[in-house]
């Protein structure tokens, strides 16, 4: 099927393709160095109560981490994303480490020690160090006293990292206050605290009845006084063309710190200087007929009582190594892996005509392919929209879908299919993802869906690949038709659908050829939020009918097979 010399060629395509996607422009100027550790997620390998390791990371002098009395111990701490490290500066208490190594990783699981002591003398050190990671830890190895030991701060500085640019994400989880806020069909529970939970698909918006005038509102209580240098805004398409960004030390007394009448709307960084405890959005002119509606209101800074956010996840390492794949191999008519693929039996959705059934339509072929086979046959008790040729709302056609939800969700990575689409009028195979929280509820759109091949049989010189999220969905989804070179034709061979996916967007490609690239920071620029930095899972389906590729006809072959040779997950 696949000789040696082809996969070898893959695998370089495959590094390729990742290491100039996650490249970075070399700076024009070097980035300040920054305290990006106060405040950040932190765990140890001991504690000695009530000294948890959150006081070494808390930007407090009087409070600290202890271990236990034994070697060795660690403490880690979480910096959000991979950033630079220049320095990290360690505050001893009493009992400090002898013997002791300063690590970096990517993943909390492979480490690199970058700095290394048998001969640690306590007090305050201030170690030089050059390396890039997420993760940094301290590892004792030999205590310098009987009892364990004692950091009162741990601090990393360093440059990159997320929006936040070293300062601290004060604003996640805090209690927030509105103007008024919306609950209804068209905004469920669009509480102020929406626009602090770091969840770019939930939002606060104004309330309908009460709100959709000027002025309008929503604050942020930091829970303490804080040092505010830089606020983000994701604005619905209900955003503010006329606000300020004020602060307050008590939540009555206001001083505006921003100012503008000339609002863009979509994603605005404010780069702003204030002290206080309270920060607030105050709009004054709407820039449509609605309200205010916010998807994010980030306030960064130090001080405050920052809650530690969820760790976002980390870019793949590289160079990237199969994590997950299936090259179909087994005996003709051998069902699917059950370890990998479960059916997803049903009627589809977007008035398709097909029912899915539980992997009758589903098989190895023998000679490493799956076979995804729809058929001309009727489901009875199965309804679906009434079919164009006969009027009949039983469903008249089967078919195949199946899915990895239960068995692998991932976040980021090279997504790989190869894969032959069939011919025919309403016709509609697609390999895609679907964020995982759609298997525990949440609707669609707001879960996130990345299609990595959609191809319509009535026109197999045609294929697309699309993302939906709240902002942009159904026909106004972000994404780009694309034809082979001479606009040859996709069903008449097996062609390698990919999508290289990490914290700064996604890259779409056929066989090698880059045919689209969503950059995460344009779309929030340009389209709204950006929803796909969280778990997925894969789809394999072939769908009949719908609106989109319109229904069969009398020339429509049938049955027609999608054939799917490997699918291959690299991170």
């Amino acid at each position: 099927m696949r000789p040696p010399l082809r996969r070898l060629g893959l695998l370089v395509a495959v590094v390729a393709t990742l290491l100039t996607f996650t490249s970075l422009p070399a700076p024009e100027a070097r980035a300040a160095e920054a305290l990006l550790s106060q405040g950040k997620p932190v765990v140890a390998s001991s504690t000695e109560q009530p000294f948890n390791a959150q006081g070494a990371v808390d930007g407090d002098p009087t409070t600290r981490w202890s271990s236990g009395f034994t070697d060795p111990q660690w403490i880690r701490v979480d910096l959000g994303a991979q950033v630079s490290i220049s320095k990290v500066t360690l505050q001893w208490e009493a009992a400090y480490g002898k013997a002791f190594r300063i690590q970096v990783s990517n993943d909390a699981e492979a480490w690199s020690t970058v700095y290394e002591t048998a001969a640690g003398t306590g007090g305050t050190q201030s170690l030089p160090v050059t390396a890039t990671g997420r993760y940094v830890r301290m590892y004792g190895t030999q205590r310098a006293t009987q009892y364990g030991y004692s950091l009162w701060e741990l601090q990393v500085f360093g440059t990159g990292g997320s929006d936040s640019g070293g300062d601290t994400l004060l604003s996640y989880g805090r209690t927030g206050a509105a103007s008024s806020a919306q609950s209804d069909g068209n905004c469920w529970e669009c509480t102020p605290a929406r626009a602090f939970d770091r969840d770019p698909a939930s939002r606060w918006a104004t309330s309908p009845t009460t709100g959709w005038t000027d002025p309008g509102w929503i604050s942020v209580d930091l829970g303490a006084t804080a040092q505010i240098h830089k606020v983000i805004l994701q604005w619905d398409p209900a955003y503010a063309k006329s606000f300020q960004i004020q602060v307050s030390p008590n939540g009555s007394d206001w001083t505006p710190i921003y100012s503008t009448t000339t609002g863009t709307g979509f994603k605005q960084t404010l780069t702003v200087s204030g002290t206080g405890r309270y920060v607030r959005m105050y709009g004054t002119e709407r820039a449509t007929a609605y309200g205010y509606s916010l998807w994010e209101f980030q306030v960064y800074g130090t001080g405050g009582a920052p809650l530690p956010a969820p760790p976002l996840p980390p870019d793949p390492a590289q160079p990237p190594r199969l994590v997950w794949g299936d090259d179909f191999e087994g005996p003709s008519g051998a069902k699917p892996d059950q370890s990998k693929w479960r059916a997803d039996p049903g009627t589809g959705q977007n008035g398709e005509l097909q029912y899915y059934t539980d992997q009758q339509n589903a098989a190895l072929d023998g000679s490493g392919h799956l076979v995804m086979e729809a058929r001309k046959e009727a489901s009875p008790g199965r309804s679906c929209p009434p079919d164009p040729l006969t009027g009949s709302t039983t469903c008249q056609y089967t078919s195949a879908r199946m899915n990895t939800g239960a068995t692998f969700q991932f976040t980021y990575g090279r997504v790989e299919a190869r894969i032959k689409v069939p011919k025919g009028n309403g016709l509609w195979p697609a390999f895609w993802m679907m964020g995982a929280d759609f298997l525990t509820g949440r609707p669609w759109p707001y879960n996130g869906e990345v299609d990595i091949m959609e191809v319509l049989g009535k026109d197999v010189k045609t294929a697309y690949s699309t993302v939906h999220a709240p902002a942009y969905n159904g026909g106004n989804g972000i994404g780009s038709p694309y034809q082979l070179p001479q606009a040859a034709d996709f069903s008449d061979d097996f062609h390698t659908w990919a999508a290289d996916w990490n914290s700064k967007g996604i890259v779409f490609s056929v066989d090698g050829r880059t045919v689209l690239t969503l950059d995460k920071e344009q779309v929030e620029r340009t389209r709204g939020p950006w929803i796909f930095d969280h778990p997925h899972y894969m789809i394999l389906n072939l769908a009949v009918g719908g609106d989109w590729p319109g229904p069969p006809d009398g020339s429509t072959p049938f049955p027609s097979r999608m054939l799917v040779d490997y699918v291959h997950v690299y991170q």
